[in-house]
């Protein structure tokens, strides 16, 4: 299929005849979830981490109990080279299906669920985004640490999308979301790293909160492309503390980016009105954003 590939249940489709039920799950009440991958040179990046946590997520949800990373991983290998495409947009999304989940009485996840694959060419963004940073918006949405679908890649993501609207209308790239208690979560598709005095410091993910003596559940997704972040940060000696940040953090930071598994690494040089010292991206940004760089072409074995 020239220009991308589609993997509807098992068999590759045409991207016009990708259709699932009216009845579906994941249409009539939102009931999924969903994993975006970066592809290069036919090889995905941080695969079996992504299929790792769409796989945790679906069991801790009671999705389904069938899910199985390993196999879903390699259909999305298959389907990214089937595309045949240099840099791909990989998403992956699994659904209650058929409203399967209203006739599982046992509460056991036992159910059969729709798998969707979909590989096209990856977002080209333009390299002033990187060169010069962007800025960045508070959304009005708060998310609640005591939720607990927050801190996973569900289908409900419409307020996300509508706070990324606003924010475009505003001259942002991104919305920052806070929780109920005004600390910050991160950005509407994103994860947020501040630079203090040399140090990394990033609001506390899911999974983290017993290793830092956190005092709630946190609603932040533990971000793939945030623990590449981490292991460059440990690979440079650089400190890092996982904590709760206020807007106040933001603001007084020497460096702000985010991470996702679109753009990498993408620094901040303004939130709101308000410049991010010097109003520049900083060296600790660059050189987070050419270590993503060189991780993934590294792991796709490409030279280039």
């Amino acid at each position: 299929m020239p220009g991308g590939a589609v993997w509807l249940n098992g068999e590759f489709v045409e991207r016009d005849a990708a259709r699932v039920s009216a009845f579906d799950a994941g249409l009539q009440h939102g009931v999924g979830l969903f994993e975006t991958m970066l592809a290069v040179d036919g090889r995905v990046f941080r695969l079996e981490a992504h299929m790792a946590r769409i796989s945790e997520s679906a069991r801790a949800l009671g999705l389904s109990e069938r899910l199985r990373g390993g196999a879903l991983g390699e259909a999305v290998t298959a389907c990214v080279r089937r595309a045949g495409l240099g840099r791909a947009r990989v998403r992956a999304t699994v659904t209650g299906g058929d409203l399967n989940l209203l006739t599982d009485r046992s509460g056991s996840g036992a159910t059969d669920p729709t798998v969707l694959i979909d590989v096209r060419e990856a977002t080209a963004y333009p390299a002033a985004m990187f060169e010069r940073g962007v800025s960045v918006v508070i959304a009005d949405w708060r998310v609640n640490p005591l939720d607990p679908f927050e801190g996973h890649k569900t289908l409900r993501y419409w307020p996300r999308l509508r706070e990324l609207q606003v924010a475009a209308g505003k001259q942002a790239a991104e919305a920052i979301t806070l929780q109920v208690s005004n600390h910050v979560a991160g950005g509407c598709v994103s994860n947020v790293f501040l630079v203090r005095g040399g140090s990394l410091v990033t609001p506390i993910a899911r999974g983290e909160e017993e290793s830092v003596g956190a005092q709630l559940p946190s609603p932040v997704i533990p971000g793939i492309t945030r623990s590449v972040v981490l292991e460059w940060a440990a690979s440079r000696g650089i400190p890092v503390t996982r904590r709760m940040c206020g807007v106040g953090d933001l603001l007084d930071a020497d460096e702000v980016f985010l991470t996702n598994s679109g753009w990498g690494v993408l620094p901040v040089v303004r939130v709101e009105a308000e410049r991010v010292d010097s109003g520049e991206p900083g060296p600790m940004t660059r050189d987070a954003r050419a270590h993503w760089l060189a991780a993934t072409e590294e792991e796709s074995g490409s030279t280039t």
